[in-house]
């Protein structure tokens, strides 16, 4: 946390959506220095009641007044809004912590996981969140567990890390909860199912992909999160093998991942540079993490290190995490970091 008493002016765009929704409350919940949090959006009308720290306020209109005397600018909503008025925010001299990926390319943003500054920390990344444009990128959900995970068990050099995500429709925003929502109360009354937004029957059903109508499809998601962990990486850790199946679930990120050493290597000692890397253990005697255990956590649950039976070196790791919480929480943890002071 910053240890400065200076507060600031902070701009969520994209307030209603679910990533704004929930940064909104992270900031709050860290009792980030925010003396006011400006709520914008292009999805709701202008002036829709809405509430920050407690108090009542509105929906402001997207425009560069909006921006002025902004410290920080958070993009949580679309990558359509980020794409429009990122540059609007740069012009008012915000910093700027995009959460929607979009300003990866076209603003050039820092990739930055805060958390793993200790385990993977070369001149050249340090220098970015000094030296950098003010433009920084808070990774997808499944782009820090791969990241995490990867640098936990770097030390050990695993000769094959491979990790299958379970995204929930959430990551569709609003709209995918809606249709999952739809889909199986049609689907037990006998009707015909909606099938807008993934074009394909998610409820009730695992999906290795998604309808043709659907945009962006699952194999482009997979695609994105891939090239994400190759990026955030450059070398500095070996990059994990990865895949999708849409899972339906409301909330929550699930995970499988399976790690091959040259090596027999002891569970104890794995789950110890695990938990080291910032990563909950869950005590073998307790239940294994899922997306319902884990809601309202900023952090990766795994359950305990089991061996394969027939692979020698060769672990399994299941794992959970509030994939809103986390990017949420990432995204404010590199607005203090920023703040703090430098040493």
């Amino acid at each position: 946390m910053p240890r400065e008493n200076t507060r600031h002016r902070v701009a969520i765009v994209g307030a209603s959506s679910l990533r704004g929704k929930e940064l909104k409350q992270v900031i709050e919940d860290r009792n980030f220095p925010a003396a006011e949090i400006v709520l914008l959006d292009t999805t709701v009308p202008v002036g829709t009641l809405a509430e920050a720290a407690g108090e009542p306020t509105f929906i402001k209109p997207m425009d560069r007044e909006s921006f002025d005397g902004a410290r920080f600018v958070f993009f949580a909503g679309s990558a359509d809004e980020a794409r429009d008025n990122w540059k609007l925010a740069r012009e008012a001299g915000a910093t700027i912590i995009d959460l929607t990926g979009a300003l990866d390319h076209a603003a050039h943003a820092a990739a930055w996981i805060p958390e793993l500054d200790t385990l993977l920390a070369p001149p050249e990344h340090k220098a970015r969140k000094t030296e950098g444009s003010g433009i920084f990128s808070s990774p997808a959900p499944a782009i820090i567990v791969a990241c995490m995970l990867s640098a936990a068990l770097k030390k050990f050099s695993p000769a094959r890390l491979v990790i299958l995500f379970f995204p929930p429709v959430s990551e569709r925003g609003q709209l995918g909860i809606e249709e999952l929502e739809k889909q199986t109360a049609d689907l037990l009354l006998f009707r015909p199912i909606t099938q807008v937004i993934f074009d394909a029957q998610v409820a009730f059903n695992l999906l290795a992909g998604y309808g043709e109508g659907a945009r962006p499809s699952l194999a482009e998601m997979r695609s994105g999160i891939a090239k994400g962990i190759a990026a955030y990486s450059g070398g500095r850790i070996a990059v994990p093998a990865v895949q999708l199946v849409q899972a339906p679930i409301f909330y929550g990120y699930a995970f499988a991942a399976y790690a091959e050493f040259a090596a027999t290597i002891e569970p104890a000692d794995l789950g110890g540079a695990l938990g080291a890397a910032g990563i909950h253990l869950v005590a073998e005697d307790e239940s294994k993490p899922s997306n319902v255990s884990v809601a309202g956590e900023a952090r990766i649950h795994l359950a305990h290190v089991e061996r394969d039976e027939n692979v020698r070196g060769g672990v399994w790791l299941w794992g959970a995490t509030d994939h809103l919480q986390l990017a949420a929480a990432n995204a404010v943890r590199i607005a203090e970091e920023l703040l703090a002071p430098k040493v």
